[in-house]
């Protein structure tokens, strides 16, 4: 029987939870909540939705405790905070939402699953939640979303289909975040990129969603659920997660063998090789702030 934890059932969550509710390779997904109001509504929710879908997977309310029997757990609760940031917005949930993920983390201490982390800054609670709980397999979701837009982006502005669109976007997920372009290919070959577009679609893309329906959900969702399958070695492939390299926690693509990644770094000219260095550093002094 697979088990997957869900902690938080909120935007994100919701998707998440819908996602893995009609998967098919889920057994049971445990959902816990702050509060737990709304971890409660949306299992009741999900029970819906299973007997109109005939889904044989089953949802539960429970809390972040029984989880430890879990094959994985997806976290992406988010503090009450107001975001009012203007640049750098994803970095300034790091104070509020520190607190809570290290709070789960010591829940967690020794735990031997996986564990998918969406909360934002999610570089930077991806390494909080590993160092506090002392788990060895902690995957932040961020830079594969970079990663999907860019694909999409190019794809749109080259007028290719977005198969064609081979690239990485790693670092940090956000401002900091560093285009691969020097090993972009398309249709298997360099090509000339309108990089200032890329760049200006990949800044207003987010904002765009927000604004329309509130807050990004499906996409950070289903990024969630594509770390799942690869890291519970459903499937092989690469991805690009936040994961520890070096002396730091950063987004890179990994190559995933039944459940076991590899770093899959593309080569760097030296303009990305400065810009990565400098997602490091500010990752490692966000890090700095809130390290108890």
């Amino acid at each position: 029987m697979t088990a997957i934890g869900l902690i938080g059932a909120g935007a994100v969550g919701q998707a998440v939870g819908t996602l893995l509710a009609s998967s098919g390779w889920c057994d049971t997904l445990m959902v816990a909540s702050g509060s737990g109001r709304t971890a409660a509504s949306l299992v009741t929710d999900l029970e819906d939705m299973a007997q109109v879908t005939g889904s044989p997977v089953r949802a539960v309310h429970t809390t972040p405790a029984v989880m430890v029997g879990c094959e994985a757990v997806v976290v992406c609760p988010r503090a009450a905070f107001t975001n009012t940031a203007t640049s750098d917005v994803r970095m300034a949930g790091l104070a509020a939402n520190a607190p809570l993920i290290s709070g789960l983390a010591r829940q967690f201490t020794g735990y031997g699953g996986a564990v998918v982390m969406v909360t934002n800054p999610v570089d930077v609670m991806t390494r909080l939640f590993a160092e506090v709980s002392g788990c060895g397999r902690v995957f932040g979701v961020g830079s594969n979303t970079d990663t999907a837009r860019y694909q999409l982006t190019l794809a749109r502005l080259l007028d290719v289909p977005v198969e064609a669109v081979h690239g990485h976007v790693i670092g940090e997920h956000g401002d900091n975040a560093v285009i691969c372009a020097s090993s972009t290919t398309v249709n298997g070959q360099p090509v000339p990129l309108p990089l200032q577009q890329v760049r200006d679609e990949l800044r207003q893309r987010p904002r765009r969603i927000n604004e329309g329906i509130g807050r990004v959900r499906t996409g950070p969702g289903g990024a969630a659920v594509a770390a799942l399958v690869h890291v519970l070695g459903l499937a092989d492939g690469v991805i690009e997660l936040s994961a520890p390299w070096r002396d730091g926690w950063y987004g890179l693509p990994l190559r995933f063998t039944a459940g076991t990644p590899t770093v899959a770094l593309p080569p760097l000219d030296p303009g990305e090789a400065v810009q990565l260095q400098a997602a490091a550093a500010k990752l490692r002094t966000a890090y700095d702030q809130i390290a108890v």
